[in-house]
């Protein structure tokens, strides 16, 4: 027969392995990120869906947390638009939403009308989260194409060209 102190130690035993299987009280997580290949073969994808449709864009692919891990930009692309896909990018990673679904959203008299006035967010279409599993892996930003839509739609481009690896 089991003596008290130890019954008692193994009931604490396993009340705490089974705190720490449900994750009640772990202190650090695991999460998935893309790796520089993924964000360098969606970036060319947009690029090139760019390029196809006679845009001269800059493309950037961000980490989970929104900080860029590739841009780039054609020859032929404005000035501003690095930094502006840089923002998309950003801006999708960091709000978890297509830019071109926060513009209704943010729009003046609204209750999230503030969220274009902090620093760096970039409301204006192109910049798409990426996701794995139902989980952020990262974003990408598109911008020098005439439209929204048109950014949107190369953005979508990328994220097409890395969906087989993001689902395994």
């Amino acid at each position: 027969m089991q003596q008290p102190t130890t019954r008692l130690l193994l009931i604490a035993l396993a009340m705490g392995v089974s705190a720490s299987a449900s994750g009640q009280d772990e202190a650090t997580f695991n999460s998935a990120s893309l790796t520089p290949d993924s964000a360098l073969k969606a970036a060319q994808a947009a690029l090139k869906t760019c390029r196809d449709a006679g845009f001269n864009v800059a493309v950037a692919v961000a980490d989970r947390s929104g900080v860029t891990q590739v841009m780039l930009r054609d020859r032929f692309a404005g000035a501003h638009t690095p930094q502006t896909a840089m923002g998309k990018a950003w801006t999708a990673a960091s709000f978890r939403s297509n830019t071109t679904d926060l513009i209704a959203l943010t729009q003046p008299g609204t209750p999230s009308a503030g969220i274009r006035q902090l620093p760096g967010v970039v409301v204006l279409g192109g910049g798409m989260p990426i996701e794995s599993k139902g989980s952020l892996v990262g974003s990408i930003g598109i911008s020098g194409a005439p439209t929204g839509a048109d950014d949107d739609r190369c953005a979508k481009a990328g994220i097409d060209a890395i969906r087989v690896s993001l689902e395994f």
